[in-house]
């Protein structure tokens, strides 16, 4: 009798422990598949020359970085004027370029802050918005040409590119202020502010995608860095542009990296990761994420792969200009399905 119920007791473990290998199987190939796996494939290989509109595209950016990344250069709430003269230069050129400019503005001490928003209104599905963004400020005593200059002056050029289309969705090109400390993740996060009127108006936002510190690459092996545990699942050389969204925007970030490797040949890697990870929510998809929408940021992956990041040495010559304009080029082809 007792020898019977010791292999009962086995089996009854035994099959326990059948069970908990199998969820783990499946667990793991649910995180797998939804965090990591991403369609198609990272482009490899020899980058083609520009093309003439990918060559028009970097003159335009290098000389809009020049101007936010050098000849105004530091721009936060320490340098209030320089950051109201980003403001400012953002506003004509996107008036230049033909838009009417929504700003929304707010205070702080007695300063005031602005977002800079331009609309393209949909023509089938107007109440479905595209938000494509990037801060305009800088951090600390930054000249901040790559963070967040790359950014804004890519959010400039694809208004540009696409003010004359009439895409079938609601198109924003937005500049935030106050991406950078004290005010990241705070109320006063401009891109907070923006995301929460968003909501109070019950606007129906998309898709939004960041583009935050996007002109930094290398060829050279162990140029590119993670936090664990990623640094075993993604490449050592930081070649590539990342599109980086949290678990609830998984579907989106596949989407958005499968136009973009439809439409680009650049190298490109995407994840959808819990927010907690160091990176995930440092930028301005984060606001849109605590308002319940989906969101994800296109970067070089800033500190993990940039050396000049939050220094006085981010400057325009930093920048690989040839890369940035593929990457932007890329984008405006992502934007038209988005909008389409």
């Amino acid at each position: 009798m007792k020898e019977k119920q010791i292999k009962l007791i086995n089996r009854a473990v035994l099959i326990r422990l059948s069970y908990l290998a199998a969820f783990l199987i499946i667990s793991i190939t649910w995180l797998w598949f939804t965090l990591f796996q991403m369609p198609g494939k990272s482009y490899q290989g020899e980058l083609s020359p520009l093309s003439a509109s990918e060559t028009a595209l970097q003159e335009s950016v290098q000389k809009d970085i020049q101007i936010i990344g050098a000849n105004i250069g530091k721009r936060n709430y320490s340098y209030y004027e320089n950051l109201q003269a980003t403001a400012s230069f953002l506003k004509s050129e996107f008036q230049n370029a033909g838009y009417t400019v929504s700003e929304q503005k707010y205070n702080i001490d007695n300063q005031t802050y602005s977002n800079l928003e331009v609309e393209i209104r949909g023509l089938k599905l107007p109440n479905e918005i595209v938000i494509i963004g990037a801060h305009y400020d800088s951090a600390f005593s930054s000249d901040g040409a790559n963070d967040n200059g790359s950014g804004a002056a890519a959010v400039l050029e694809l208004g540009r590119r696409f003010v004359d289309k009439k895409p079938s969705r609601t198109l924003r090109f937005v500049e935030f202020v106050n991406e950078e400390p004290p005010f990241f993740w705070t109320d006063n996060m401009g891109s907070l502010v923006y995301a929460k009127r968003c909501k109070e108006h019950q606007e129906n936002i998309v898709a939004m995608l960041s583009l935050e510190t996007m002109g930094y690459f290398s060829d050279r092996e162990n140029t590119q860095k993670y936090p664990f545990p990623l640094n075993y699942i993604y490449p050592s050389t930081g070649n590539f542009i990342a599109f980086i969204g949290n678990v609830k925007s998984s579907g989106f970030v596949k989407d958005v990296i499968k136009m973009f490797r439809s439409n680009a040949k650049f190298p490109s890697q995407g994840a959808a990761l819990p927010a907690q990870i160091p990176g995930v929510g440092w930028s301005d998809q984060w606001s849109f994420w605590q308002q319940g929408y989906n969101g994800l940021m296109v970067t070089d992956t800033a500190p993990f792969r940039y050396p000049y990041y939050h220094t006085q040495e981010d400057t325009p010559d930093k920048i690989d200009y040839g890369r940035l304009s593929r990457v932007v080029y890329g984008l405006e082809q992502v934007i038209n399905k988005l909008v389409e």
